[in-house]
């Protein structure tokens, strides 16, 4: 029987990998610098990064040369001392020796907001662990994703390792050659459409799909709201907000909110009236759906798009609009995909929870919550209290939630956002996820408890 497209780049990838499961921790840690270093090297990166702006029409160019450089250089580091292949931990005391060994073939399905950063993490990924890797990328980045691969076969090449460990769906891809590589692959990793993460689970492969973002982040009545307005800003605004990890709301307390509004008008953002926000709305949601000719584009051309004649115009960095309640019928409630910012008034920090909780009720359960405060009680209890998987602590959140530099999360791109947002993890996708752990067991001396020490307690207090 013949075989199917799709079939066919799986089985080279079966091919390669089985070449490649037996390589040396030495050799793999230099080919993945190597691998690295062929996306991020300045003129390549930067004319990856045009190719994506121009192609998806999604972001801006200096922003993803910054986001493709920080996050592929902090994952390295993550990578650098990471041992991913034969014997990873030994456990004498419990008689327990773990190995590393591959998964396989992966299939990874990535979206057109990133399509150079996402693509190179999760390859990094997958060769860290000794396996093949291949893509799936959006009809809109695909293009720079072919590029990106035959950057990376170059360099595979170079090294005299098979070219087909890295490999991407054929032209065009296709949602049946997305579905039908995830029947055919041993793991998915699916970051970008829910329907791809619900397809890659309803698939019978193993997978790892993330949710999706709709981040809120609290101002309370300590913060500096100076540093808070620097920050969410800066986050709001990267790349015009094509993270999954950029703010889409902010509750403030009541006690700080008007200085609040201030400070983040003087760092670029300006406050709709009624009039501007209805307009901004109608231009934003076309029968219930984000209008595509918006989502991402930089806060200027959405307020020219809607009408907004304001003299700071070409000055402004992001728009913010008041919102009081949140669902379907108060759509700035939910993710946005642009730096548009909505803003909700909280009696007191207990209130703020309260409105971040029905927010997520609707959209991004599971995924982040910020806080801006000097109160050290407050980030426990918004652990204990919202269904959120990371609570960034007075940080810029699109820059935090993937890993950074001065905070001990791994570099991804990637954020499970466990049971909540129906994902299969709840940290960050990182190298670990793309390997099989074995355990050799060995006899150790026995400790089995009597009923005694297991039940007394509850045998004094309720009898026998």
């Amino acid at each position: 029987m013949r075989q199917t497209t799709v079939e066919t780049v799986v089985a080279q990838a079966r091919a390669a990998q089985t070449q490649f499961e037996t390589a040396s921790q030495e050799v793999v840690d230099e080919l993945i610098i190597g691998l690295a270093w062929a996306i991020i090297e300045p003129e390549t990166n930067r004319s990856l990064a045009e190719q994506a702006v121009l192609e998806t029409g999604l972001g801006n160019v200096e922003d993803k040369i910054i986001k493709n450089h920080r996050k592929t250089l902090g994952l390295l580091r993550d990578l650098k001392k990471a041992t991913s292949c034969g014997i990873i931990r030994e456990l004498p005391e419990q008689g327990l020796v773990e190995i590393a060994r591959p998964v396989g073939v992966v299939g990874a399905v990535t979206p057109s907001t990133n399509p150079i950063a996402t693509p190179l993490n999760k390859t990094i990924n997958a060769l860290k662990g000794r396996n093949a890797i291949i893509l799936a990328p959006s009809p809109k980045g695909e293009a720079v994703c072919q590029r990106v691969v035959d950057l990376l076969q170059n360099i595979l090449r170079r090294s005299g390792h098979p070219e087909n460990l890295i490999q991407k769906l054929p032209t065009p891809v296709s949602k049946e050659a997305t579905h039908e590589l995830m029947q055919l692959v041993d793991l998915i990793v699916v970051t970008g459409s829910q329907n791809n993460v619900r397809a890659s689970y309803r698939s019978g492969t193993p997978a790892i799909g993330v949710g999706a973002g709709n981040v809120s982040t609290l101002i309370d009545e300590t913060a500096d709201l100076v540093s808070a307005a620097k920050k969410i800003t800066a986050s709001k605004s990267f790349d015009n907000a094509t993270s999954c990890s950029s703010e889409n709301s902010v509750v403030i307390v009541d006690e700080v909110y008007e200085k609040a509004v201030v400070a983040l008008e003087k760092e670029g953002g300006t406050m709709l009236s009624a009039e501007e926000s209805q307009n901004l709305q109608n231009a934003l949601w076309i029968q219930g759906r984000l209008n595509q000719n918006l989502i991402a584009k930089s806060a200027s051309d959405i307020a020219k798009a809607t009408g907004l004649e304001r003299p700071e115009i070409n000055k402004l960095k992001m728009l913010m609009v008041e919102e009081t309640g949140t669902g379907r019928e108060h759509p700035f409630s939910g993710e946005k995909l642009c730096p548009v910012l909505t803003v909700y008034r909280a009696e007191n920090f207990e209130d703020a929870c309260r409105q971040i909780e029905a927010i997520y009720e609707f959209q991004g359960k599971g995924h982040s919550v910020g806080l801006h405060s000097q109160d050290e009680s407050r980030p426990l209890k918004m652990g204990l209290k919202l269904p959120a998987c990371r609570v960034i602590v007075n940080q810029a959140h699109c820059f935090a939630t993937g890993g950074s530099f001065d905070n001990g999360l791994p570099f991804s791109l990637s954020m499970g956002c466990g049971t909540w947002g129906g994902n299969s993890i709840s940290e960050n996708l990182n190298y670990r996820h793309y390997l099989n752990i074995v355990r050799i067991v060995r006899p150790i001396p026995p400790f089995e408890p009597s009923l005694e020490e297991i039940f007394g307690e509850y045998w004094t207090k309720y009898g026998r």
